[in-house]
């Protein structure tokens, strides 16, 4: 088993809120998050797969298909855009990192079991200090 690992970078803004809540009460649970204007992050994903290496070409994946299938199904959707608003897969949903790193894992999976490889992780870098990982558990 070998795992390779891909790194792909967006923009994007977004606001953690929820309608249900008051004002005050977003602000204490979310803080600046709840900005009513937004905020933004330069997003680090990463995501890994793994499986077995093909013995005619020597690749568990190629590289470039790895790259064209992250960027048509994820990164083109979420880059400089407004996740709460704009993002089609994070209709209904709250923005937060955890849910837009599960939401990446279970669009990316079946394309890639398609190639006859698995998602192995989901890894969503919102600052240098903070991220989350998700493997499909």
């Amino acid at each position: 088993m070998i795992y390779i690992t891909r790194r792909e970078r967006f923009n994007a803004a977004h606001k953690l809120y929820r309608e249900d809540w008051s004002l005050e009460e977003n602000e204490r649970v979310f803080g600046n998050c709840s900005n009513p204007n937004w905020h933004g992050h330069n997003y680090d994903l990463f995501v890994t797969v793994k499986g077995l290496v093909n013995p005619e070409t020597g690749f568990l994946i190629d590289l470039k298909l790895m790259k064209d299938i992250i960027t048509r199904e994820v990164i083109d959707k979420l880059d400089h855009k407004n996740v709460n608003l704009d993002v089609d897969f994070m209709q209904g949903k709250m923005a937060s990192t955890e849910v837009i790193a599960i939401e990446i894992f279970n669009i990316l999976k079946p394309f890639f079991e398609k190639e006859k490889v698995f998602l192995h992780a989901v890894r969503l870098h919102e600052t240098e200090n903070n991220y989350v990982e998700y493997f499909g558990e």
